[in-house]
């Protein structure tokens, strides 16, 4: 008998946080080796990524997220690692595109492989947005972050062809690491005001162990905004929806916004909605988790969709996460998930 998803009710956890939005990392691989999140030292020819094998096939990943859908998700994005790394991605997008109740299809990538072929492709297969991640317009400086000698002018060629393709809104997100490229935040607003492109500052967080994250290397959201806003005069924009993430400010002279993103300064815990789906199959419910549930067994051992429904739902409603709300001296070292493993 087939499930009626329709059926189906939102679940709330602990915290009453619904959830309504799936992040699906697609690999564990990325032909970046950025500083902050996958250090040449730890992720070298010697470190074993999933084999093919274990990751989920594209027609699990559907599978697992139309019984995400009948559980309230509403929002997709495709994350890695770098998610276009993955053959045939589009093939996946428009398998997930044609789920009724999906109503946004979202990818982060670093821009290395995003063509104008491949972004209008994408487009065609139902992707409905991008973000693009670039830490800094200095070439040297950029290629020393993604540590693989990459060119800067390449993603910003990426960008535009995301934005040719109207990958809209495209989005830019900027990982700000004091005394490695915090000198960069006005240049970079500079080169995005008034090109209908959203840059996003984003705090430099203690995601996984291998990053050496330490507090003084955080460059607050409130002084990145004040430095912007002496430049430029900035107001508060409403949020679209409880669950954003970014705090969003527009330019006064309405050349364009920028966002945001304050995990460590000023956490969001009380509001988020994310689950987390690794590339094989484990279910993470915050991006600061320490372990995951296996969701590929229940596929690969033929459990019904109602039975993954239910062990879906006791998760989420058992969720206590609030890492970012208790970060203290006794949190740095535990042994949490790379971001490279289940996306930022």
């Amino acid at each position: 008998m087939t499930m009626d998803y329709r059926a189906m009710l939102p679940i709330i956890d602990t915290r009453r946080r619904h959830l309504e939005d799936l992040r699906i990392s697609v690999t564990d691989r990325c032909n970046f080796r950025c500083v902050y999140c996958m250090p040449k030292a730890v992720f070298n020819s010697q470190f074993h990524f999933l084999p093919r094998a274990e990751l989920l096939t594209f027609d699990e990943i559907t599978r697992l997220t139309r019984i995400f859908v009948s559980l309230g998700v509403r929002k997709i994005r495709f994350t890695g690692g770098e998610p276009l790394v993955r053959r045939d991605l589009d093939v996946l997008i428009r398998q997930i595109s044609e789920i009724p109740g999906v109503e946004d299809l979202a990818m982060t990538t670093n821009g290395s492989l995003l063509t104008k072929e491949k972004a209008l492709a994408l487009k065609s297969a139902g992707l409905r947005r991008v973000t693009v991640s670039l830490d800094a317009l200095d070439d040297e400086l950029f290629r020393r972050m993604n540590d693989v000698n990459f060119p800067v002018a390449k993603v910003l060629n990426a960008i535009e062809s995301a934005s040719s393709a109207q990958l809209d809104p495209v989005k830019v997100n900027m990982v700000v690491k004091k005394g490695l490229n915090d000198d960069a935040v006005i240049p970079m607003a500079a080169y995005f005001r008034d090109t209908g492109i959203i840059l996003r500052y984003i705090e430099f967080m203690d995601v996984g162990t291998t990053n050496g994250w330490r507090l003084e290397d955080v460059v607050p959201g409130k002084e990145i905004l004040s430095r912007i806003n002496q430049q430029w005069p900035l107001e508060p924009v409403p949020p679209t929806r409880p669950g954003d993430v970014a705090t969003r400010y527009r330019y006064r002279d309405g050349k364009g916004e920028i966002g945001i993103i304050t995990s460590v300064t000023h956490p969001f815990c009380q509001n988020c909605t994310r689950a987390r789906l690794s590339p094989e199959g484990l279910l993470y419910t915050c991006l600061f988790g320490q372990s995951g549930t296996d969701l590929r067994s229940l596929v690969r051992s033929q459990k019904s969709d109602q039975e993954i429904v239910s062990s879906i739902k006791a998760i989420w409603e058992n969720r206590t996460d609030h890492y970012s709300e208790i970060r203290s001296s006794l949190t740095p070292g535990l042994p949490k998930i790379e971001m490279s493993h289940i996306g930022g």
